[in-house]
Formats: structure tokens, C-alpha cells, sequence
């Protein structure tokens, strides 16, 4: 049984805890001190020694720890796990029945009600993410939860929680079951995707742009010059491909890009000379671009929050908006741009604050045809807005 600490909150954040807010800070409790390793069960008590919530330590960006309970005398063991594990698989049975899906989130964290661990299912095989060493000591209980909550062909994990926020690539992602096959196929919405589940921090898709996929595919790409930024293995690429793109061009500054991007059009029978998939830093590719005269119809930008090549660095809160301008100059008339950012810092309003500047700055006009947020299996906290990252706006290139 892990170690309970009692921590007495400063008041002035008693409320915030009280009304549910679930990321604990270390700038919050009056001595951090007698919390001395991770994965530590917390008690945090007023300055009266009165109960507010039970919460686990675990380093995980600017926070020192998740609420678990407001149950005094809960016990944070296997049952325990069990019983957020149980009801969030319940929440997404939709997902488990769809056959033209095998591929989306399980458990998201604080959204179900446990920070720093997501689970995603992959056709049958299940994938554990721990963003804190504090999480990670957890790690029995919970595979012990999830085992006894859902059928399983395989499970596997990865470790997010070096002090660096790297990757921790020491030791087999595998866990038990059978192993996946290199790659596993999933479907999304009816395309195929090739997944590697033991093959570094990523596995080949981000989940949580499945509804803005389907969209492009659906609504925006039939005839269209699509332009992927940032492409990753290509997945919008891929979707704008299937539903009918005159010619996709795919650009992303990692070397593998290539031949992943190539990957993912063969296995759904794509012609892949029939695209274009470009390895370069995609600020050279703008003053290429803008220099060949290049147009495109669609635009797809999706940066990290934080990205930096030999020329380059690039972070979504100070740089997003002349990253639009860059887009703006190399898109047609009445095209489309799908400006994306997962930074957490970025609210809506901010972002389209983003937008409104970078028209206003060139003298162009623009409309906002959609937005989208985090799909209904990446569930959020209503009182954690920051959990709700993903912000995606579809312009239209008035002029």
C-alpha cells in the first residue's frame, strides 16, 4: 500500500480543489517537503486539518500530482481502478461496436478520472501511456484493472516521465498477452492505417483528429490540391486522397516521414506516385512555394506546440500567427485552410484571435466554416481546461 501524506492546501486554493479542479501544484501546498517520492498518496486538509480530497505525487508538466477522491477513506488499490477503468470502457461501447473503427481512446487521464495515464485500444490490442514516475508506481493495480474490465489480445505501454519530458525507450514496450504484429492494420472511419505499437514514443496516428480526417475526406478534398504541413506519416493526406484530392502534397522535416507517409497510401492501394511527399523544414517549403507560385486548395496546418529545426523554432503561442500568413500567401481563392494547434496554453478565443490577426495583417477577409474540439473517446474534465487541448478551425480564403 502506497505511503498517505496529509498536506495542508493554502487557502486561497482551497476552493479551486474543492469545486473540482484536479491538477495539483506544489505552489499550492504550505510544505511540500514531507513528500519525498512519487507515487506517494496525498490527504490535502485546510489549515483546520479538514479533509478536502485524497490525490496522488506525480511530476507531470507544471503540476505536482491528481486528485483521485474526495473519499477520505478511499483506498486507491486494484478495486479502486477498477472502478474508474470499468465505467470508462462502458463510455465508449459505441466505439467497440463500430467495425469501421478499431482504433481510438479508452481512458483520457483526468477526463475519467485518473491524470497522468491514457489508454488507447488498437483491434483488440490495448496501449498504456504513464506521464509520471508517480502514475508508473501504480502500474500493477491498474494492468490488474484493466485486465479483469476488457478482452485483450496484447497490452503494451509507454513511458513519458524522464525529467526531460523524453521518450523512455529502456526497455521492451511490450507487457503480456500476444505480441502485435509490425505493423497492426486499424481501421478509421473505413482507412486503414499501419500502427507499431513497440516502435518508439509514437505509434503512426493521433487519435484525437479523427473527426477533422473525416471531415476533409467528406467535405473538402474531391478535385482539390491538398497541402499536409507537418505530415507526420501523412494521415490527412491519406483521407484527402480517398475522397478524391486531384494531388496531395505532404511535407514534414523527419527523415522516416517519407517512408511512413508511403506506407500508409499502399496499404489503402493509393497510388503513391501519384503524390507528392516532400522531406524539408516546412518554413523553406512556404518561401518555395510562394516562390514557384504554388496555390493549393486546402491547407493542413498541424504543428506541435513546440518544434525546432537547425533554421527554425517554432511555438504555437508567439509564431502561430505568422505561420498562418505563410499559408495564407499559398492559398487559392476560396480554399481552405485547417488550422489545428493541441497546445494546452491556446484557448479558442486565443486562436482565433491567431486568425483574425493574420488576415488583418495581409488585408484579406476570411470565414470560418467549422470547429472542432477533442472527439467524444478523448474525454474532458469540465473543470480542467486544459485538458481540452485540441482547437481546429476550418477557413475559408474569402480573398
Amino acid at each position: 500500500m502506497a505511503q498517505e501524506i496529509d498536506l495542508t492546501v493554502k487557502s486561497k486554493f482551497i476552493k479551486i480543489y474543492k469545486e473540482g479542479y484536479p491538477l495539483i501544484s506544489k505552489e499550492s501546498i504550505v510544505s511540500w517537503d514531507k513528500v519525498r517520492e512519487e507515487g506517494s498518496v496525498l490527504n490535502l486538509v485546510d489549515e483546520k486539518g479538514k479533509f478536502i480530497l485524497k490525490g496522488y505525487h506525480g511530476v507531470q508538466n507544471k503540476g505536482y500530482g491528481w486528485a483521485l477522491s474526495i473519499d477520505k477513506d478511499e483506498k486507491i488499490d486494484r478495486a479502486y481502478f477498477a472502478r474508474k477503468i470499468k465505467p470508462a470502457v462502458e463510455y465508449r461501447k459505441d466505439f467497440y461496436n463500430d467495425e469501421s473503427t478499431t482504433a481510438f481512446r479508452v481512458f483520457n487521464g483526468e477526463g475519467d478520472g485518473i491524470g497522468g495515464l491514457t489508454i488507447d485500444y488498437f483491434d483488440g490490442f490495448y496501449l498504456l501511456t504513464w506521464y509520471s514516475l508517480g502514475i508508473y508506481e501504480f502500474k500493477s493495480d491498474i494492468l490488474e484493472a484493466l485486465k479483469n474490465s476488457v478482452k485483450y489480445k496484447g497490452m503494451y505501454q509507454k513511458k513519458r516521465f524522464d525529467s526531460k519530458g523524453k521518450y523512455l525507450d529502456d526497455e521492451d514496450d511490450f507487457i503480456c498477452g500476444d505480441k502485435a504484429e509490425a505493423p497492426i492494420l486499424v481501421k478509421e472511419n473505413g482507412t486503414n492505417f499501419a500502427i507499431y505499437l513497440d516502435d518508439g514514443a509514437m505509434v503512426g496516428v493521433f487519435l484525437d483528429q479523427r473527426d477533422v480526417r473525416k471531415t476533409i475526406r467528406d467535405t473538402y478534398a474531391k478535385g482539390k490540391t491538398v497541402l499536409n504541413t507537418f505530415s507526420y506519416t501523412g494521415a490527412f493526406s491519406v483521407f484527402a486522397a480517398l475522397g478524391g484530392s486531384s494531388k496531395t502534397t505532404s511535407v514534414d522535416l523527419a527523415k522516416r516521414s517519407l517512408n511512413k507517409t508511403k506506407e500508409q497510401f499502399l496499404v489503402n492501394k493509393i497510388d503513391v506516385d501519384k503524390q507528392d511527399i516532400i522531406v524539408e523544414d516546412v518554413f523553406n517549403y512556404f518561401k518555395y512555394a510562394l516562390k514557384k507560385n504554388l496555390l493549393f486548395d486546402v491547407v493542413v496546418l498541424d504543428p506541435p506546440s513546440f518544434a525546432r529545426s537547425k533554421k527554425h523554432t517554432f511555438s504555437a503561442s508567439k509564431d502561430y500567427v505568422n505561420l498562418l500568413k505563410e499559408a495564407i500567401n499559398i492559398t487559392n481563392k476560396g480554399g481552405i485552410i485547417v488550422a489545428s494547434t493541441n497546445s494546452a496554453n491556446v484557448s479558442m478565443q486565443t486562436f482565433n484571435d491567431f486568425i483574425s490577426k493574420a488576415f488583418k495583417e495581409l488585408n484579406g477577409k476570411y470565414e470560418v466554416k467549422e470547429r472542432f474540439s477533442l472527439p467524444k473517446d478523448f474525454r474532458v474534465l469540465e473543470k480542467f481546461k486544459e485538458g481540452d487541448y485540441l482547437k481546429v478551425v476550418f477557413i475559408k480564403k474569402v480573398e
